[in-house]
């Protein structure tokens, strides 16, 4: 494959063999993911499979990193699928780790950020999707957006952002097990004036 040609390759990767490009995900949108999985039959798995494709970039080695998609790649891998299609954006195969990883970065493909929201190394992004750490307020940002809290954006690490915001206003303890009030503050939370600069905000312009 010519390392700057315009083709983008679909490749049939083992979940396993998946290399992550941030450290957290939601655990609880995780078990989301599989619960629904298991409510399918097989034709309807196979279908949600073949029209899943993870957007991945080849990097040192080979390797096949995705750089979106991590909730459902790691909820696959724990369900035992065998393969999963990964369609190849870039191929940077041919750069040292270093430059990969500001390269990434720079095209926002990758988010070396903890379940802290603090500012990593790159060497801490996991080199699999079973090392991914929980981040409560990853689940607690899916939730307020599946209850009309905000708008689903395109805006890479959206997600991201709106956890960090909730992180700053919400106690660890009512995160990690968000009930209905939790749930309600969140919500209140983002339609407040405070989330007019995050991503999808919905709130009233006064």
């Amino acid at each position: 494959m010519s390392k700057h040609g315009p083709r983008h390759p679909i490749l049939s990767v083992a979940p396993q063999r998946l290399r992550p490009t941030q450290i957290t995900v939601g655990l609880r949108e995780v078990a989301d993911k599989r619960a629904q999985w298991h409510a399918l039959g097989r034709r309807k798995r196979e279908a949600l499979i073949a029209a899943h494709w993870f957007p991945g970039v080849l990097g040192p080695g080979g390797e096949v990193y995705i750089v979106d998609h991590h909730h459902f790649g790691l909820a696959m891998l724990e369900e035992g699928v065998a393969q999963v299609p990964v369609i190849v954006q870039r191929d940077f195969s041919w750069l040292d780790p270093a430059t990969f990883w500001r390269t990434m970065e720079f095209n926002r493909w990758a988010h070396p950020y903890d379940e802290r929201g603090a500012r990593t190394d790159y060497a801490a992004i996991p080199a699999g999707l079973a090392q991914l750490r929980d981040d409560p307020y990853r689940s607690l940002a899916a939730r307020v957006r599946e209850a009309g809290g905000c708008a689903k954006d395109a805006t890479p690490y959206a997600e991201f952002l709106w956890a960090d915001f909730l992180r700053a206003r919400i106690k660890p303890k009512d995160a990690a097990k968000p009930g209905a009030r939790a749930l309600e503050r969140a919500l209140t939370l983002a339609h407040s004036r405070q989330a007019g600069y995050l991503p999808g905000w919905s709130g009233a312009i006064e």
